[in-house]
């Protein structure tokens, strides 16, 4: 797989996923609503996991895989959004 996240940054409503192979792609945090309601500091404590095939945040247990967010594919976990 060629499409590996080498880092992650974000800006205040987007997550920005940096490639081994140099592309960017942004992601809008309304796509994985514990990202969007973390702050700022939850949001930089982050694992590049699988050599760069996932992303986990440990503290609010997201784990999102890289070649899903290169799919289009947001969170798949809609039960926490019913408890809100």
């Amino acid at each position: 797989m060629s499409s590996l996240a080498n880092t992650v940054s974000f800006d205040a409503n987007t997550m920005w996923v940096e490639f081994v192979d140099g592309r960017k792609l942004g992601v809008p945090l309304a796509y994985f609503p514990r990202l969007l309601n973390a702050t700022p500091i939850q949001r930089e404590h982050f694992e590049i996991s699988g050599g760069g095939s996932g992303l986990h945040w440990d503290e609010i247990d997201e784990d999102i895989s890289v070649e899903n967010l290169l799919l289009g594919i947001g969170d798949r976990t809609r039960s926490h959004l019913l408890a809100a």
